[in-house]
């Protein structure tokens, strides 16, 4: 993938590759004002749990929600460095609206890597997102299964029935469930032997049913409720990956899929620290007490403990936004990058986390007042934690990489 900044959209060379021609041209100098314009409701969704929708309709309009369509089909081909700086700037606005926005971007950016959708299913939603926002999210996550990524097979289940599928089963965390308009449902079938892959669900399909369950500490806006599916039909070819179980692409994501991943969600959560930064510091230069006739700021005790907020959040931005940029390049570079994305996602939202927790304390009161933005911003930024990998399975990986390098070769005969 290439940049945006250097790229112009490809030529168009087919009737189905004509569905991306009408996407809105993407924008980044929208961006400070755009983080600025979703702020601004952000306190109100989250104190709602109300869907950002007229959020996403500002992205939409900025192309960023399609940023990442491949060329073949008229999109921008935006790569990661450009996706992490998107990310980043949309979590200092509204993180909810971002991390749908990151997952939708995450589903054009793996079918420009390597087509696998239903050719006429993903020029339809191309046609959808050229006139409106089209988000999609994978629901994978149940009730008894947990994430697949740690293997197993999911509970819901797809049968064949007169050429068509029709799914039985619930997803919890369901990041955006209310206003997605594609629903990737990983299930398996009942066919012996079983297999497993994703299935394209349309919203407002006959038998699915969103559960208003989400009732979270973090990401309120997020609208990550229950999707319960009770014989929804899916036409014979809407599936992505079916296979059987194993090394399956839709269990386990390959490399720079995961590195996506890693790298784009570890960018929000540093834009929701950087958010809490900005109200920090203006915090320090408004408060002035009475005792000391001086903002805050003038004191070499909060100058201090902001350079140390600050040397954090620069480290993990650096790191995130290298690695982003070797991944974009391809071959080995890009192949030593991905390895390192989980460790990049440990250290950057331990930086993000450490650095809100520490603007609390340097706060008090007023950083838990919930008239003010910074109790809101560590609400958030603890939701970094969950998403995967996790730091124990992303640590455990590492681990035995760096064991492998220095285990003994075979002994001399």
């Amino acid at each position: 993938m290439t940049s945006l900044t250097s790229h112009a959209p490809h030529a168009l060379n087919s009737p189905t590759e004509d569905a991306g021609s009408a996407l809105p041209p993407v924008d980044l100098d929208q961006l400070p004002a755009l983080r600025a314009a979703l702020a601004e409701r952000a306190a109100e969704h989250d104190r709602d749990a109300s869907f950002p929708i007229e959020g996403f309709g500002l992205v939409h309009e900025a192309g960023l929600l399609t940023a990442t369509v491949g060329t073949r089909w008229g999109g921008h081909g935006a790569g990661l460095a450009d996706t992490v700086r998107i990310l980043r700037e949309l979590g200092a606005g509204d993180p909810a609206v971002a991390l749908v926005t990151a997952m939708t971007l995450f589903a054009h950016a793996e079918e420009a890597r390597g087509p696998r959708w239903p050719a006429a299913s993903y020029a339809q939603l191309l046609a959808e997102s050229g006139r409106a926002p089209a988000l999609v999210n994978a629901l994978r996550v149940e009730p008894e299964l947990g994430s697949p990524v740690r293997g197993g097979l999911p509970a819901t289940t797809a049968r064949r029935h007169d050429g068509h599928w029709t799914l039985t089963g619930r997803k919890i965390y369901s990041t955006g469930a209310v206003g997605l308009s594609r629903m990737l449902v990983f299930a398996r079938t009942d066919e012996d032997p079983v297999r497993v892959g994703t299935f394209v669900v349309r919203s407002g399909s006959s038998g699915l049913r969103v559960e208003e369950t989400w009732d979270h500490v973090g990401l309120r806006a997020s609208r990550s409720d229950d999707v319960v599916l009770d014989g929804v039909r899916v036409e014979a070819d809407d599936v992505i990956g079916l296979d059987v179980p194993g090394d399956t692409p839709g269990a386990r994501p390959d490399p720079a899929t995961g590195a996506w991943n890693a790298l784009g969600l570890t960018a929000l959560y540093l834009g929701v620290a950087s958010a809490a930064r900005d109200w920090l510091t203006r915090f320090l230069h408004e408060r002035v007490p009475t005792a000391l006739g001086a903002p805050l700021a003038t004191l070499p005790r909060f100058q201090t403990a902001v350079g140390e907020i600050e040397a954090r959040l620069t480290g993990a931005r650096t790191l995130v936004e290298a690695l982003a940029a070797r991944l974009d390049t391809g071959g080995a570079a890009a192949e030593e990058a991905a390895a390192h994305a989980g460790t990049a996602k440990v250290l950057g939202t331990r930086a993000a986390v450490s650095a809100v927790e520490q603007a609390l304390t340097l706060t008090g009161n007023h950083g838990l007042t919930r008239a003010n933005p910074l109790q809101r911003h560590y609400r958030d930024v603890l939701c970094s934690r969950v998403h995967t990998p996790q730091d124990d399975a992303a640590l455990a990986d590492a681990g035995r990489r760096a064991l492998d390098r220095a285990a003994p070769g075979p002994a001399p005969a």
